[in-house]
């Protein structure tokens, strides 16, 4: 799987740690707060965007009369909380990570969430040291489903994009990262289980949980 490799990018959220229980529940109650149901669909449509993105599909889907930016400091402080206390690594994720240090494999991170909520996150589970890089896509145009963070990503690293493999756990992240010319892991999370199937056919692998990956792998 790392032959060649000569960096892993990963994502933040459903893939290195448990927290897309977070943002669903957020989006139930920030909803609720203002007079609407979610609607079945809002889980594909936004799980790519960045955060202000994010933000503005709300604004204008649900005529949210608040600002943008006072929409997010509203979410920033609902998950905010939860970062910090109750979201944890996937099982077998620092194990990971720590070989891959060992092996000299540079380790970035690529991510639509906020710089406030990612390094609450990382550094609560101690592994905020282990990135050489974080990038956002709150950096680039485009959201995940285009290869710009990925790119960019690679680019702060100094290594060419073959050379890298990305982990991503959602189906338009996994085909942005595809685009970028990179090797692809779909790492399995709950909140896509109605893309399995279709991450499956797509990633170059598959793995339930970071405890699959064998010792041979790195």
């Amino acid at each position: 799987m790392l032959n060649n490799i000569k960096a892993a990018i990963f994502d933040l959220d459903g893939t290195l740690i448990d927290s897309m229980w977070v943002w669903e529940q957020i989006d139930v109650d920030y909803l609720k707060n203002k007079g609407y149901d979610k609607p079945k669909n809002l889980k594909e449509d936004i799980n790519h965007l960045s955060f202000e993105q994010t933000a503005i599909y709300f604004k204008n889907t649900f005529n949210i009369k608040e600002s943008v930016e006072e929409i997010m400091n509203e979410w920033f402080n609902m998950a905010f909380d939860h970062y910090e206390n109750n979201v944890k690594l996937k099982s077998g994720a620092k194990e990971f990570l720590l070989k891959l240090r060992k092996s000299g494999i540079k380790i970035a991170l690529a991510t639509s969430n906020s710089n406030s909520l990612l390094q609450c996150a990382l550094k609560s589970n101690g592994i905020y040291e282990f990135f050489d890089v974080i990038t956002t896509t709150g950096e680039v145009e485009r959201g995940k489903n285009f290869p710009d963070v990925y790119l960019l990503t690679a680019k702060k690293l100094n290594v060419e994009p073959e050379n890298c493999i990305v982990f991503e756990d959602i189906l338009a992240a996994i085909q942005g990262a595809k685009a970028a010319g990179m090797k692809v892991v779909g790492v399995y999370d709950e909140a896509a289980e109605h893309q399995k199937e279709e991450i499956i056919n797509l990633a170059d692998r598959f793995i339930e949980s970071y405890d699959n990956i064998e010792e041979t792998a790195v």
